[in-house]
């Protein structure tokens, strides 16, 4: 599927002209060996102070990033994988991909800042929203969310989270008309039918509610459609530089009113910056990913092919068929264009926007187009995945749910052992430990992990504290 992207802005030279689009930013760069430290002078190349030019910024922090999103996996893809597959992944029950460019990659900027989202919501920001979507009422507290509304029938309902990102959805089920006598209106929602309103219709409609959600700066493409609802996708740009997984969704009704939504309310805040590599090494380290990933190392076996009669030619071979190895051959994909830009991560749990190459790819000619994405920070700033256990046999939590004082945590364990949760608090965050216990007289055991979960009562409602895993010591994501 085709997606309409801005171009890049340029705000600095770059090392060379590219035949493909890029951004660059302007900043000098001093590297240490062993990515051990990292300044940057700032344009007019003062350091901390204006009066003092040899001053230099802290160093960057090492890049926790979480899961498959670290140097050499792509983060994402356009089009949604077959279930069970991380977006961006190639599919581990096919061939393995190879990503080749079209012509010559361009260099980027030599830095660029990862950006979040802290801290909590605001009423006034919820209540802005609703207006925008034209729901009366004022925000309510509803668990770990903001609720504007009817959320007990049909009607308009917006739920935001007040944990950063603010992350939102709005649903409205009202029907713009009473059903007419002898139809049938199912659940309070419009009767079907009707032709979707032009998409300049579609991006005036949105327009209100893009405004209140701090989004009236994206680029916007109307061109997709859900039945007879047109959807006006949201994409902005942050730090000058396009987005990627960032997006704002406004369904509009063949009545040209707002019927759906979701996205973000809480404003991205710049992080540290960190030296980039160009979209050249990007792609290696994609390729590099894709390597062993194909037909997850199944040894399937050989190909029956039907033996031709006499004097008949042989059948062309099954492009699906795995041969006797188990592989199937790569299949090639061609890098059309590769942007600058960032895209959604995971770094210690929270959503982060991470500087990262945007390469739209094809598999064949006229074939459609998805975007994969490659993260663009030098590896030597990225941390390497903790361990799933400490010396001392604790379990790495994976992920946790949070309802007031109750914390549900998930980790994988075996089925041999038995598992408690502990939880020490500070004003900051809450420190979980997972700590496995053997079970008594199992001398043999068969080796079987299983995802498994554990309450833990604390002192005091989680709120906005980070939650952190004791056996690696990053922050663990919300579940």
């Amino acid at each position: 599927m085709s997606t309409e992207r801005p171009d890049n802005d340029v705000t600095g030279p770059r090392r060379r002209r590219p035949p493909l689009a890029v951004a660059s930013v302007a900043a000098a760069v001093l590297l240490a060996g062993g990515g051990g430290a990292y300044w940057a002078s700032t344009a007019s190349g003062d350091g901390d102070r204006a009066d003092s030019p040899t001053a230099a910024k802290k160093p960057a922090p090492m890049l926790a990033l979480d899961a498959a999103d670290g140097p050499g996996s792509p983060s994402s893809a356009s089009d949604s994988p077959p279930a069970g597959i991380a977006p961006g992944e190639p599919d581990p029950g096919g061939p393995p991909v190879i990503y080749r460019a079209a012509g010559a990659l361009p260099d980027g900027p030599d830095e660029a800042a990862v950006h979040h989202a802290k801290g909590t919501v605001a009423s006034a920001d919820v209540a802005r929203l609703a207006k925008a979507l034209g729901i009366p009422g004022t925000p309510r507290t509803d668990g770990t969310s903001w609720v504007v509304g009817d959320d007990d029938g049909p009607g308009a309902l917006l739920k935001v989270a007040k944990q950063a990102p603010g992350t939102w959805t709005f649903a409205r089920t009202t029907p713009s008309k009473p059903c007419e006598p002898g139809k049938m209106c199912a659940n309070g929602a419009t009767e079907p039918g009707g032709d979707p309103v032009s998409e300049k219709a579609a991006k005036a409609a949105a327009a209100p509610v893009l405004k209140a959600a701090g989004q009236d700066d994206a680029a916007l493409n109307a061109g997709q459609l859900m039945g007879d609802v047109r959807v006006v996708n949201a994409d902005p740009k942050v730090d000058g530089l396009p987005t990627y997984g960032w997006s704002t969704g406004v369904q509009v009704g063949p009545d040209g009113k707002v019927t759906g939504g979701s996205g973000h309310l809480k404003a991205l805040e710049k992080g540290a910056t960190y030296p980039a590599v160009g979209a050249e090494e990007a792609l290696k380290q994609l390729n590099e990913a894709s390597k062993g990933k194909g037909d997850g190392g199944r040894d399937i076996g050989g190909c029956a092919t039907p033996v031709p009669l006499e004097g008949e030619p042989k059948p062309p071979a099954d492009p699906q068929c795995v041969p006797s190895n188990g592989k199937r051959a790569p299949v090639t994909q061609t890098v059309e264009d590769a942007v600058f830009g960032l895209a959604l991560n995971y770094v210690d749990g929270r959503q982060t926007l991470v500087p990262s190459w945007l390469f739209t790819v094809r598999q064949a000619p006229g074939g459609p187009e998805n975007t994969v994405t490659q993260v663009a920070v030098d590896p030597k700033f990225i941390e390497k995945p903790g361990a799933p256990t400490t010396p001392s046999g604790d379990r790495k939590v994976t992920s946790y749910g949070a309802d007031g004082r109750t914390l549900e945590v998930t980790f994988w364990g075996g089925v041999c052992s038995t598992y408690t949760a502990s939880a020490t608090e500070s004003a900051g965050q809450v420190r979980i430990t997972v700590t496995e216990k053997p079970q008594e007289g199992k001398k043999a055991c068969i080796m079987i992990a299983k995802e498994l979960t554990r309450t833990v009562t604390l002192e005091k409602p989680l709120g906005d504290r980070t939650v952190v895993d004791a056996a690696s010591g990053g922050a663990v994501p919300r579940g």
